[in-house]
């Protein structure tokens, strides 16, 4: 199965359909009015579409087990037709489409299976997807130009001891978003150092300043305390992402000191320094913590 682990949960909703055709007007009258031999169709499809859609994992090898929070089920005769609405909803990282849409076909089959003794010119038409909402496709796409800077706190790699890694994975990784970060550079986990950074890019009017490393609790992490005099706001809801993100991973993220605020109209976040750290904290808000600068962009302009 493809990787999701890196993905958020989110609501996601997904609504399918199938169409079933009959030959002759009396087999819907005998829908209709419950006549059917076998019983009463709609509820019996009703029950097993539910089953259909729990067992769509078991069936198709790609789909991912999820918990299903909501299913519907919803009927349109047209004439001598029969529309299947499925309608399904999770909180969950991947989408419930191919759910959906096993489910819409399953109540098609079962509808078929009840139909045929009476009606030989039963048939199953089109099935597919109608609708879906949640997940990348639903994302707000932000329309700001970002322009960022990551600046590397670690007094190991400032001296040539170590490889940066962390910094220029971000790097990469703001750049699959879109973000053109202007600059990068190394320096020692040093406050004054640190603050002058900050003040340098804010100036500037940075969009997003990044600072790797330093967020631990080692004697030499001082990022956090170099950093929160400084915010003009924080914003609690994007550390409390952070945190929930990696504890979800790893319960070492517990320790970790991530710290996010704002400083004029620059978004300023300071990051673990490891690799996986800072780019799995990044993940946990990101992209969707771009659409700050869109709503920053609006404000302007309606100054």
């Amino acid at each position: 199965m493809v990787d999701i682990t890196h993905k958020k949960n989110t609501l996601r909703i997904a609504t399918a359909e199938a169409i079933l055709s009959v030959s002759k007007k009396e087999t819907i009258e005998a829908i209709l009015n419950k006549k059917v031999p076998k019983g009463d169709v709609f509820e019996m499809s009703r029950a097993a579409g539910l089953l259909g859609v729990k067992k769509t994992p078991e069936l198709l090898p790609d789909c991912h087990p999820l918990p299903i929070e909501y299913a519907g089920f919803d009927f349109e005769i047209n004439g001598l037709e029969i529309k299947i609405l499925c309608t399904l909803k999770t909180i969950y990282k991947t989408g419930v489409e191919v759910e959906a849409m096993h489910g819409a076909s399953i109540v098609a089959l079962n509808m078929y299976d009840m139909l045929k003794p009476l009606d030989k010119g039963v048939e199953i038409g089109s099935i597919k997807l109608l609708s879906k909402k949640g997940g990348k496709s639903d994302r707000h796409q932000v329309q700001a130009i970002i322009k960022g800077a990551v600046i590397v706190c670690s007094d190991s790699i400032s001296k040539g001891e170590k490889e940066d890694g962390a910094g220029k994975q971000v790097i990469q990784e703001l750049e699959n978003w879109k973000v053109k970060v202007d600059h990068y550079s190394v320096i020692p986990d040093a406050i004054d150092q640190i603050q002058a950074q900050l003040t340098t890019h804010t100036e500037t009017e940075t969009s997003l300043i990044l600072f790797i490393g330093g967020t631990g609790l080692s004697p030499r992490d001082q990022t956090p305390e170099a950093l929160s005099p400084l915010l003009d706001k924080r914003i609690p809801g994007m550390e409390e992402a952070i945190r929930k993100y990696g504890q979800d991973r790893t319960s070492y993220a517990a320790l970790s000191r991530s710290v996010v605020g704002m400083v004029g109209n620059s978004l300023v976040m300071a990051l673990p320094g490891s690799t996986k750290g800072a780019v799995e904290s990044l993940h946990a808000v990101f992209p969707e913590a771009l659409h700050l600068f869109d709503i920053i962009k609006g404000a302007q302009h309606t100054l």
